[in-house]
């Protein structure tokens, strides 16, 4: 069976059963995890026919028009191909008397708002083509680094981005992942604001702010056009932040900073006025990286507090320590819960030999 064939027996079966999980679907059409993610991507992106709930199963998001069936020609798929309701009743919940509606969640979102500075008087320097093609290509910038960080494009606003990190999926690290995000665009905007300069002319600049909140996340609009948009004063600062921004600048705020201090090297650009926000924001430009790389070695500029109750651990280690220079190779496995703290015995070790030669 063809790719094509599967995909249209796939749209059938989640139109009429409403939500098919990744396990059935798996089983079912013999997929590895190539096919999968090509389905997933087809249905989800391509199509607009489907989204995925929970990283779990398939949900139906499209009208009630079925999918057309393979054309008369083709060869009908084999017997064991065929999923019948009572395969599916282990796998698949019941069919849903009503369209699926994803319930709103409160999460704590870092919310990052990108925007071209001047656009109102770019578009009048150039056709309306041409700048259609500019902002395009400073949208496809943008969308590319932000998916290499994980971080969900909730609206493209003309030539402004609004972007969530920690949804649809959450880590643990998500103000870091925004902040490294706007610094790589602003990176990236250099190289296209240099190809743009030299064949149309032009200057080319964005502001990037970025602020970190409670909001309440879910569909919005309706089943002609849904969007999965956060509501609450947390998008609207992160609005309000980019217009500090220098060009070319990424302005965070206090909220934000203080999730992500010692990653970063910042300016202090002191407490502002925001339009429509109550209370005065301090505010900080993110300059570049720090070269920090872990949260231990953040601590380590304030001082660690004493490692309690892990001197067998320790001891274990400057043992095999001695080993290894006295010629006898060792490899230790450190393995355990989290937040035991394994990292903070790595550290403790990469202390010890801090003076000594080695290589890490």
């Amino acid at each position: 069976m063809t790719f094509y064939e599967m995909l249209e027996q796939v749209m059938a079966l989640l139109q009429r059963h409403g939500r098919l999980s990744y396990r059935a679907l798996t089983v079912q059409f013999e997929l590895d995890d190539d096919r999968l993610d090509l389905l997933k991507e087809e249905l989800i992106d391509i199509q607009h026919i489907a989204r995925d709930q929970d990283g779990r199963m398939l949900v139906w998001t499209g009208g009630t028009e079925i999918p057309p069936p393979a054309s008369a020609s083709a060869s009908p798929p084999p017997a064991q191909q065929v999923i019948t309701q009572q395969d599916l009743s282990t796998h698949v919940a019941s069919p849903p008397t009503a369209p699926h509606t994803h319930e709103a969640e409160r999460r704590q979102l870092t919310v990052m708002f990108c925007d071209l500075v001047d656009s109102t008087k770019l578009s009048s320097q150039l056709d309306p083509e041409a700048y259609r093609d500019v902002v395009r290509a400073y949208q496809s910038m943008c969308t590319g680094v932000i998916k290499r960080f994980d971080g969900y494009v909730a609206q493209l606003l003309g030539d402004g981005l609004l972007v969530y990190f920690g949804y649809p999926y959450a880590h643990e690290d998500d103000p870091q992942r925004a902040v490294r995000t706007g610094l790589e665009i602003l990176a990236a905007m250099g190289d296209l604001r240099k190809r743009l300069e030299q064949d149309k002319g032009i200057q080319l600049a964005i502001r990037v702010g970025i602020h970190t909140g409670l909001v309440v996340v879910g569909e919005m609009g309706s089943q002609g056009r849904q969007e999965q948009l956060a509501l609450g004063e947390t998008p609207n600062i992160a609005a309000r932040i980019q217009g500090l921004a220098e060009p070319n600048a990424l302005v965070i705020s206090d909220a934000t900073s203080r999730l992500v201090q010692g990653y970063f090297v910042c300016q202090d650009l002191g407490v502002q006025t925001l339009r429509g926000v109550p209370q005065p924001l301090q505010v900080y430009r993110v300059i570049r990286e720090s070269g920090v790389h872990s949260r231990l070695d953040v601590a380590q500029t304030r001082g660690l507090t004493p490692l309690v109750g892990r001197e067998s651990e320790v001891t274990l280690l400057l043992e095999r320590w001695q080993q290894v220079k006295a010629g006898h190779g060792q490899v230790v496995l450190l393995s355990g819960d989290g937040g035991i703290g394994k990292s903070r015995l790595v550290q403790t070790l990469k202390d010890q030999v801090a003076n000594e030669p080695h290589i890490r």
